[in-house]
Formats: C-alpha cells, sequence, structure tokens
C-alpha cells in the first residue's frame, strides 16, 4: 500500500514492512475495539497497537543507530502489551475468536519482521557498518 506520494529519505520507514504491517496492526485494533465501551481498555489497547509503527517510525528518522534500536525496542514492548488485552476482550466476548486469530496472526507475523529487524540492525552495529550522517544530497 503507498502512504503518500512524497518521499525523502526521512520516510523511508514506509518502505519497512515491520512498519507496514504493524499500521495493518493498529487498523485492526482500531476496528475490533470500536464497540468496547470501557474508554480506558479500549484507549490502552489502540495506544499499543498504533505505538508500534510510530516507535519504528520515529526511530528511522534519528538516524543514531543507538537511537534507532532504542525506539526499535520501545515498539517491541508496545507489541508486547497487545495480545493481553486482545485475550481479555476475548475473554469478555468482545472479540470473537476468529477476530483474535486474525489478531494473533497478524500480531506474530509483524512481531517476526521487527525482531528480524532488530537483528539486522545489532549486525550492522556489531560490524561497524552504520553512518550516522546523512548521505551528501547532488545539486
Amino acid at each position: 500500500m503507498e502512504y503518500t506520494k512524497r518521499r525523502n529519505l526521512n520516510r523511508g520507514y514506509m518502505k519497512l514492512e515491520a512498519w507496514q504491517r504493524g499500521m495493518d496492526l493498529f487498523v485492526m485494533a482500531f476496528r475490533l475495539s470500536k464497540d468496547v465501551l470501557d474508554l480506558k481498555l479500549k484507549s490502552q489497547f489502540r495506544d499499543a497497537a498504533q505505538s508500534v509503527s510510530a516507535n519504528i517510525s520515529e526511530g528511522y528518522g534519528r538516524r543514531s543507530l543507538p537511537e534507532y534500536l532504542q525506539f526499535l525496542y520501545t515498539a517491541k514492548g508496545s507489541l508486547a502489551e497487545t495480545p493481553p488485552r486482545a485475550i481479555g476482550l476475548q475473554n469478555v466476548k468482545l472479540i470473537s475468536n476468529d477476530d483474535f486469530e486474525d489478531l494473533d496472526k497478524l500480531h506474530y507475523e509483524v512481531e517476526n519482521k521487527l525482531l528480524r529487524l532488530i537483528e539486522s540492525l545489532e549486525n550492522k552495529r556489531r560490524k561497524n557498518e552504520w553512518q550516522d550522517t546523512l548521505p551528501p544530497t547532488n545539486p
């Protein structure tokens, strides 16, 4: 899916599958919680799912590898918050078993993509293959 026609170096996160599928997770969490009356639970569930893609994009924009990784680990933490809330919503019959299964599959996919992204960047750090500076622009 194309999110915007405007592209630059700082928007490169939109190419990352972890970010794209994280956005799908947010959309699904938002849809599944539309009928939840408990506003705190609804907000926490949506915020946890939304935080995944937000932290991936913010970290990407930092350019410093340690900062980028810190935001990816924060995204991983937010990702870990999502299933317990979904399980609770399923247990009180606010999310159907089928909807929970769909969410769980997507969550698992996002989790694995995020873990692979982190692993890739950790390897770059270990091999000292990261430049914190922006590449020169052509006039």
